[in-house]
């Protein structure tokens, strides 16, 4: 499911400014997002819910991260060894 995950076909934006990351290196700001949206998707599947709110954090993520990193998290989350707390 993570590796074959898709951006939305709406009209893709800038991901808005966010107070927490104000400096220009955007690193943190896209693993954080990358980690909100695997939190969201565990927590609204764990309750029988659409995760469709999880689509800002998976949006604002697929735009700040290269793809190349978004590939290694998902493969070392599947294979349980993702360091961040999920």
């Amino acid at each position: 499911m993570l590796d074959t995950q898709k951006p939305p076909r709406k009209k893709w934006w800038t991901p808005p400014f966010d107070p927490r990351f104000p400096n220009q290196n955007q690193t943190r700001n896209c693993y954080q997002n990358f980690l909100d949206y695997q939190r969201c998707v565990k927590t609204m599947s764990r309750r029988g819910k659409n995760s469709e709110p999880c689509e800002y954090y998976f949006r604002v993520y697929t735009s700040l991260c290269p793809t190349s990193w978004v590939q290694h998290w998902n493969e070392q989350i599947k294979d349980g060894t993702f360091a961040g707390k999920i």
